[in-house]
């Protein structure tokens, strides 16, 4: 939830950058926009994406549309093979300099940290669902009823299991689980080593939310190298088959303020990074959670106080001595 959260804030970002300061080329770059943090998505989910072929598939697509109406804005209308012919020369023409390669590298490091925690916290679920099945074996079933019925034959229908008893008869039926608690144990500790690493260059959220400054400085480079891409595509492009525009309306921002961003709603407990860290935190209070459940279990109402009479497994007595 937080990661779709946090995926679309970005891509609501980028989608506002070209309605604010592109408005011409806003409806057409959609598409691309929305592709590209699609195959962002699937890419974290585990798919075996090429973070650069992603990125520069995005870069492909805007670039006949920068073109058509940023740099040669005054006919419209180009035809489908000009457009094409275009967009085929984005990688040898470069347009963008080196912001495809930048983005794709801070994706590919950021989305590796992302891609763990996903997976480790995918794997934790499976752990937990696994473990709220225990299926009991037949010696402990017996135990058990042992513990909590046997009294009742003898009319003690108020007595409890003496504490001692109780925690040597659920450790036996809960040995499974105490074997779990070293791995339980390291997998919280990694979870927090991961996470402490989620910053500068591979804090995904930092990564994501910043993509449309990025694609902003692109399209501005892509302006300022106007007169070297005209030439370039048009001497390996010929002259475009289009017909004259009615009204052309060229948008040249070389302000270098921050773009006004439509308010978006955050994921509700505020950032990723605030949502990751009470997490842990609430992880952390479960870290002796399977070696100790046998002891949690009894201590919880299951067994008597010590200080008073309880049932051994074979007579009320004051004390129960032997404890393993």
């Amino acid at each position: 939830e937080s990661f779709e959260a946090l995926l679309w804030q970005a891509e609501n970002y980028t989608t506002t950058l070209f309605q604010d300061l592109y408005h011409s080329m806003a409806d057409q770059a959609a598409g691309p926009v929305r592709e590209l943090f699609t195959d962002i998505s699937l890419f974290l989910l585990g798919s075996e994406f090429s973070v650069d072929e992603l990125v520069q598939r995005f870069f492909d697509a805007l670039f006949p549309l920068v073109y058509d109406h940023l740099i040669s804005p005054s006919l419209s209308g180009v035809s489908l093979g000009h457009a094409e012919c275009v967009r085929s020369l984005s990688r040898s023409v470069r347009p963008f300099g080196g912001v495809p390669g930048h983005l794709a590298d801070q994706i590919a490091r950021s989305g590796v940290s992302g891609k763990l925690l996903l997976q480790a916290l995918h794997l934790g679920i499976e752990v937990i669902n696994t473990t709220d099945h225990l299926q009991l074996s037949r010696e402990c079933r017996r135990a058990l009823l042992k513990m909590h019925y046997c009294p009742h034959c003898q009319g003690l229908t108020q007595s409890k299991p003496c504490m001692g008893y109780c925690i040597n008869v659920m450790r036996g039926c809960l040995a499974s689980m105490a074997e779990i608690d070293i791995h339980w144990r390291e997998f919280v500790r990694s979870l927090e080593g991961l996470s402490a690493r989620m910053h500068g260059p591979q804090d995904l959220e930092q990564v994501l939310l910043g993509i449309h400054r990025l694609v902003r400085d692109a399209v501005r480079h892509a302006q300022e190298n106007g007169p070297r891409l005209l030439a370039q595509v048009y001497k390996l492009c010929g002259p475009p088959s289009r017909k004259p525009a009615q009204s052309v309306s060229i948008q040249h921002s070389s302000s270098r303020e921050s773009i006004p961003l439509k308010a978006s709603v955050r994921a509700p407990g505020g950032s990723l990074a605030n949502r990751r860290k009470d997490f842990l935190s609430s992880l952390r209070l479960y870290l002796t959670y399977y070696g100790g459940l046998a002891d949690q279990l009894c201590a919880s109402d299951l067994a008597s106080n010590d200080a008073l009479s309880c049932w051994n497994g074979t007579e009320i007595v004051k004390r129960f001595v032997l404890k393993m």
